[in-house]
């Protein structure tokens, strides 16, 4: 059960990201996603056959959770940034912002869930199995988010990190970063491997998940 309530919240988590850095470019005068239709709900046009269903589904059957997902990055036109270094940073963060956004709306999910959905006497191959999923899926949304919030702020390229650092870096030596492409991918793959940087990844959900938990605490009873 627990497996069938990971798909749906991880594909609209990542969808919802992944439109989060169209949103923004349109609004700073970056018409490229919008143009192309990326700017929707509809998973297909946004799923990546390796980061949105093999390595979700290789990292969940090898650990029993997810730790790195991904869908197809919206295209950007950097040439329509007014002001490149801010605009570009802009559009990076809004993703892991975003995926935080959505932690937010799963704690309040599940809290209404608890709330407002009736339990107790419910049919067991019924209301209450619904009931269990809904629960489920709210409450590894909260943590798959936060995960994917951390994991695409490391500043390793082609993460949503490197962007904010190779804008930040003088602008040959940020281009020439940007560059590492593919090598970044397995370098990626290589520290995801490395239990310090997982520990550390770790350490940094457990404090952003504080809060979300405070609030399930606080109203979920």
């Amino acid at each position: 059960m627990e497996g069938f309530a990971l798909v749906p919240i991880l594909l609209f988590s990542v969808i919802v990201h992944e439109m989060a850095h169209g949103y923004m470019a349109l609004k700073l005068g970056d018409p490229t996603a919008k143009d192309l239709g990326r700017l929707t709900f509809n998973p297909l046009p946004h799923i990546d056959p390796i980061g949105s269903i093999l390595v979700p589904l290789l990292s969940y059957l090898a650990a029993g959770t997810v730790f790195i997902a991904w869908a197809k990055p919206v295209p950007i036109n950097p040439a329509n940034f007014q002001n490149l270094r801010r605009d570009d940073i802009l559009v990076s963060v809004v993703g892991p912002f975003s995926n935080l956004l959505v932690a937010l709306l799963c704690t309040m999910g599940y809290v209404l869930i608890s709330q407002f959905i009736p339990t107790e006497g419910a049919d067991v191959s019924g209301v209450e199995q619904i009931t269990f999923f809904l629960s489920d899926m709210m409450l590894m949304g909260i943590t798959l988010n936060i995960y994917l919030a951390v994991f695409n702020m490391m500043p390793v390229p082609p993460l949503d990190g490197s962007h904010v650092v190779a804008s930040l870096l003088p602008p040959a030596l940020g281009e020439q970063y940007r560059r590492i492409g593919f090598f970044g991918i397995l370098l990626i793959l290589v520290l995801m491997r490395v239990d310090a940087v997982r520990e550390a990844m770790a350490s940094v959900v457990y404090l952003l998940l504080i809060p979300y938990q405070t609030i399930i605490q606080y109203f979920g009873g």
